[in-house]
């Protein structure tokens, strides 16, 4: 192979001899981790006991990572760079671990894994092994942003790592394995997103190695020609390295690099000093290597590298088996580790010459622990939006459009200091929050039309029909220091909810890492919900995500159900100014009856849950009943069946709960917004029959209180999956959430109630059963419920 782009010598010969050295030593030390627990630099022949007993890890994609990672040191010394790098192929730790301990950032986060032969012997050994580290870029790898376990976001991370970055470079790796997600095919297209003038740039590798763990891979099997044609479709400039030889690869890339960074630099200086005129074509590079390149050639008779045979642990047997054994000791000292570590294992002058110090390191870039680069955001006084509230339901507010008027503010607040970002897939109107287009316009670098509204080159809004996309942007610019919100329809935001699972396992694993920075918050507004799909229909119907989420690690989550508009203010002001969490808020967008007034609805908050006894009819004796409700369309639903239990059985003492944050329904062993049993028991009785209307599927309110007491009293309403395009009163008819039928359920579980109310039960299924006759006549709902109020 040879690459016709870069003939003429980039290196001189000490330059090539430096990053040949640098390169050779972290193949090394990749090799050793997967191998070795000690005997780390061979100063006696290797046995079998100096091999781990289980061999775990990824080779074959190490050599390409270590090449790129040696060749971006050279760059970032030689322009005194800011950068980042992100690495996608999925397993690659063992190369970004060798970068990171040669270049000193991994022995100073962890001081017994020392740059000298004791220390390699603990890099080596703690590798994929009971105690240690992951076989991927995880959180405590030192310069990581992106999990390497799952394929697919590592592009979008880099881009939304760039943004509002103007000074960094974000260099991403990109596995041809990982190439073939749809994830990272829909994330060739972030380029037409970024901004020359306020973002940093993203330098593309596409590593053509050719496998996958055990197949070929597409982008390296296709054709030259239509592989190009596809890159420059999305948008790129591709530059070519090809090659197996060592000393022409180093220059190839060498070549490469620079070329693409002068070409970065000029479209940087162009748009900032108005030169440019059209959309930029950014550079990337597409470098072809071979799988598992300069480790064994051929195993046991069966060719190993350049094959899908390189991928994980070419040489399985070491233990057990004495030509893999020799094999083994024969590829380790191939490297000649003399030449590369001292008497002592410190790695010498020539390996280090192209490293560059401080936080210009990869391992040591703040960039990558951006809780260090965080700042808080300038957030107005709640008062400046939040509604007047004399009597409960009397008026009717959209509570997305009220929270759109708030994020209008933030985004002007935030124009000069450029930290935070409003991301969905093209639902920012749709979702009523579009208020915010008086601030920032939405992100668009290619050919504006007159008909166009509110697209802006340098804008903050960032809207593509792809959530992955959303998510990963976000994610990136989250993890760098920044701040953001992430609104979509509820049924749809279900496309990333394995995205949203790296995430939280992310922030839990780097919650437990002293030296990594709180970050903030990753925030959900789902709107368009189940309850208010009526037109669009049972597709677009889908409450689970609350479920998803509420699986995971419990410290890290929360979900909250805002009832009205002031309370969703209260609740933004919330997760936006938290941190290390994964903060799910659901709201709709229809206007809705206020609630509460600002000042309770800010205690509401503060509690999670508690008792509205406006609402209610107890007295000092305790009630007969608890009507509980979370969400919107389910406290609504509820009390409007309070008001009818009011007027038709006046006697009956009953209680309305309202939860706002899902979580104090747990423990507080296991969540610390979790009430105590005392705490329950005195909100939902211990003994007493709860009617429960809730926003999505009622097993989940089971899942959350099943140690409770009571439990068995506890009966739950919400989203059965019934839905279709029909009236909004009918899809909780369907559901049997609504009023008549949760009174209903109050008449057949408070004791001795079913005789005394049997004439009020038939008018409730009778009410029901005229829904059912005007809705199929008329089109709409009935007068007594699209006119309804709170009679209190």
């Amino acid at each position: 192979m040879t690459t016709a782009d870069h003939d003429a010598p980039v290196l001189t010969a000490d330059e090539l001899r430096e990053v040949d050295a640098h390169w050779r030593a972290a193949n090394y030390l990749a090799v050793g981790q997967i191998y070795l627990m000690s005997n780390p630099l061979l100063r006696e022949p290797l046995r079998p006991e100096h091999v781990k007993p289980r061999l775990l890890g990824h080779w074959g994609t190490s050599p390409g990572l270590n090449l790129v990672y040696t060749h971006l040191n050279r760059v970032i010394k030689k322009r005194d760079l800011e950068a980042l790098c992100v690495w996608g192929p999925g397993h690659g730790g063992p190369a970004v671990l060798a970068g990171s301990w040669l270049e000193g950032s991994y022995s100073e986060i962890y001081p017994d894994v020392a740059r000298d032969e004791p220390g390699m012997a603990r890099l080596f050994k703690q590798f994929s092994f009971p105690g240690g580290v992951p076989s991927h870029v995880a959180p405590e790898v030192p310069g990581s942003i992106h999990e390497g376990g799952e394929l697919g976001y590592s592009l979008a991370h880099a881009y939304g790592a760039a943004f509002d970055h103007p000074n960094l470079l974000v260099t991403c790796v990109v596995g041809d394995g990982e190439a073939e997600t749809g994830p990272l095919a829909a994330s060739w297209h972030s380029g037409r997103f970024l901004d020359p003038v306020n973002d940093g740039a993203v330098l593309p590798i596409l590593h053509l190695n050719g496998y996958k763990i055990a197949n070929p891979t597409v982008l390296a099997r296709m054709p030259h020609d239509e592989l190009d044609a596809l890159l420059r479709g999305y948008g790129h400039l591709p530059l070519y390295v090809e090659d197996d030889d060592p000393e022409r690869i180093h220059q190839a890339l060498a070549g490469a690099l620079d070329r693409a960074l002068d070409l970065i630099t000029d479209h940087q200086r162009a748009a900032r000093t108005g030169e440019a005129a059209a959309p930029v074509r950014w550079p990337m590079i597409v470098l072809r290597t071979p799988k598992g390149w300069t480790g064994p050639v051929e195993v046991d008779g069966k060719p190993v590298e350049n094959t899908w045979r390189a991928h994980q642990v070419p040489l399985p047997e070491v233990r057990e088996n004495p030509d893999h054994l020799a094999q083994l000791e024969s590829w380790l000292r191939s490297y000649r580790p003399e030449e590369l570590f001292d008497a002592d294992g410190r790695p010498s002058d020539a390996v280090l010459a192209c490293v560059p110090e401080g936080t210009r390191r990869l391992g040591s870039t703040t960039y990558a622990n951006g809780g260090l680069r965080l700042r808080a955001l300038p957030l107005a006084p709640l008062d400046d939006f939040a509604v007047p509230v004399e009597k409960p339901g009397a008026t009717l507010h959209s509570p997305t459009g009220l929270l759109g008027e708030y994020l209008e503010r933030l985004m002007a607040d935030t124009a000069r200091e450029r930290n935070f970002r409003l991301v969905g897939p093209d639902e920012t109107a749709s979702n009523r929050l579009q208020a915010v287009y008086g601030a920032s316009g939405k992100t668009w670098q290619e050919t504006l039309l007159p008909v166009d509204e509110n697209l802006d080159r340098h804008g903050r809004v960032m809207e593509v029909l792809s959530e992955h996309m959303c998510q990963g942007w976000l994610e990136g610019y989250l993890l760098t220091g920044r701040h953001g919100l992430f609104s979509c329809y509820e049924a749809f935001v279900h496309i990333v909810d394995s995205m949203v699972n790296q995430h939280i396992k992310w922030l839990k694993t780097s919650r437990e890492l002293p030296w990594r920075a709180p970050v903030a918050s990753l925030n959900y507004l789902l709107s368009s919900h189940v309850w208010r799909q009526d037109h669009n229909g049972f597709s677009h119907q889908d409450p689970g995500f609350i479920d998803h989420v509420l699986n995971k690690s419990p410290r890290v989550v929360q979900v909250f159900l805002p009832p009205d508009a002031n309370t969703l203010l209260t609740v933004a002001e919330a997760a936006l100014t938290s941190r290390d969490h994964v903060n799910v808020i659901v709201a709709g967008k229809n206007p809705g009856p206020d609630w509460l007034p600002l000042d309770q609805a800010r205690a509401h908050v503060a509690r999670g849950a508690g008792v509205w006894d406006w609402a209610g009819t107890e007295s000092g004796e305790g009630p007969d009943v608890v009507l509980a409700c979370a969400g919107d369309v389910p406290t609504q639903e509820i009390l409007a069946a309070a008001g009818l239990l009011r007027r038709h059985l006046p006697e009956l003492a009953v209680r309305v709960v309202n939860i706002v944050d899902m979580t104090t329904l747990l423990p507080s062993t296991e969540h610390p917004n979790g009430m105590r049993e005392a705490e329950y028991e005195g909100l939902f009785t211990a003994d007493k029959p709860v009617i429960f209307g809730y926003h999505g599927y009622p097993w989940l309110i089971h899942r959350l209180t099943y140690k409770r007491a009571g439990h068995d009293n506890l009966h739950v309403r919400g989203y059965k999956e019934s839905g279709t395009t029909t009236t909004p009163f009918d899809m909780v008819v369907r559901n049997d959430l609504d009023r008549f039928r949760l009174v209903m359920d109050v008449i057949d579980r408070v004791p001795g109630l079913a005789v005394r109310a049997a004439a009020t039960r038939q008018k409730m299924a009778d009410a029901r059963t005229r829904h059912h006759r005007w809705i199929r006549e008329h089109g709409t709902d009935m007068p007594e419920i699209t006119e309804w109020q709170w009679p209190g």
